[in-house]
């Protein structure tokens, strides 16, 4: 008979199995509430790794013994997958803090501690097995004490090190973050998960440090729940991640004249006023009014150095809607253009009216559209 904890870890694989599949499904319908493809892709990849690649060959390597060598190869990929997942789901958290640039050191150091490991792992004492005598192969595992695998001195000082260099790091980007984050209690939320998705990776340096298996089970045990929680992140809140530090100071809308239609400011932040940001919206201005003559080659996005300017044209009704934001995302763009959109039907009379440049513009007329922002970006608030 198997044990309960055994129970436990073999419907924690089968619920990791079918999660993970009906997950990246789901981000590959929706790929669009992700972001950039690139983001997308890495979404995919760490959900399929760990929810499927790991999962199996941590439960196989367990579960079955097929001889030394194989169950030796097998815990090899496993030291060496925790390696890569967690360097993918390091590059989806750094977004988070820096959406320009990727850094380079912490990028740097990763690759070469890689490197040092898959060179350990290549020797052949890097990893030994300690089983059971009364164990043939290939035999299915009831009791998981029957097999356990232990690092010689150099791997655990690699994988020691990594894992101290991850916590650094870590909890670098998590300081900046919840800093910069817009919402401080949604802030606060996607940091608890954070911090409970370590557990799984403390319970693994437990394990290699002193090879007792109970820490093995529970790393597993700890990593498929925290996983979940990971995952009913990425299908109910997919923009949670994108728009975490992303904030937007101030909606401006002009008339191709280049009069101000209308301009809304985000009280949770102080608008940035330095002469540089406004002095590209001076100069977007030109190019709106100049540019509204042709619908081909239009400006959508002026940069400065820590702010974005996108913009959204009108040519039929002579518009067009700017955002001031700490960085243009695809779901900043398509709430934009629903807004646009929204705004041009909401005041079709008044903007046919004023298409002819030698009536008079009241701005008046457009005093209601704090609603229409408040509908579209209300994420932002």
């Amino acid at each position: 008979m198997y044990s309960i904890l055994s129970i436990v870890m073999i419907v924690c694989y089968i619920v990791m199995l079918t999660i993970s599949t009906i997950t990246v499904i789901h981000v590959v319908r929706h790929y669009k509430d992700y972001g950039t493809l690139l983001k997308v892709f890495l979404n995919i990849v760490v959900v399929f790794s760990t929810g499927i690649i790991y999962s199996s060959f941590f439960f196989f390597s367990l579960f079955i013994f097929y001889s030394e060598v194989i169950n030796i190869f097998l815990w090899k990929i496993i030291s060496a997958l925790v390696f890569i997942i967690l360097g993918l789901a390091l590059t989806i958290y750094a977004y988070l803090k820096e959406t320009r640039k990727m850094l380079i050191f912490p990028s740097i150091v990763y690759s070469v501690m890689l490197g040092l490991l898959i060179g350990a792992l290549t020797s052949p004492d890097s990893v030994n097995i300690e089983i059971n005598p009364s164990l043939s192969s290939p035999t299915i595992i009831m009791d998981l004490s029957y097999i356990n695998y232990i690092y010689d001195f150099k791997t655990v000082i690699i994988l020691l090190v990594f894992y101290t260099f991850i916590v650094i790091y870590t909890s670098y980007i998590t300081i900046s973050v919840y800093k910069n984050a817009r919402n401080k209690k949604t802030g606060k939320q996607f940091l608890i998960i954070l911090f409970l998705f370590a557990i799984p990776q403390i319970l693994f340096i437990l394990y290699i440090q002193l090879p007792l298996q109970i820490f093995r089970e529970l790393h597993f045990i700890f990593l498929s729940t925290n996983f979940l929680g990971v995952v009913q992140l990425l299908i109910f809140e997919p923009e949670m991640t994108l728009i975490l530090t992303n904030k937007v100071y101030a909606i401006n809308i002009y008339h191709k004249s280049g009069i101000l239609l209308y301009s809304y400011e985000f009280k949770y932040e102080k608008i940035r006023t330095e002469t540089e940001i406004w002095g590209n919206i001076l100069i977007g201005l030109n190019h709106i009014v100049n540019e509204f003559i042709s619908e081909k080659n239009l400006i959508d996005v002026l940069q400065t150095k820590k702010s974005d300017i996108i913009v959204n044209y009108n040519n039929d009704y002579g518009f067009a809607v700017l955002i001031l934001t700490n960085t243009k995302n695809i779901i900043l763009s398509r709430r934009l253009e629903e807004f646009a959109r929204d705004f041009k039907e909401e005041y079709k009379k008044e903007l046919t009216e004023i298409q002819d440049l030698n009536n008079l513009i009241d701005a008046s007329e457009f005093l209601d559209v704090e609603k229409l922002i408040k509908k579209h970006f209300s994420i932002y608030f």
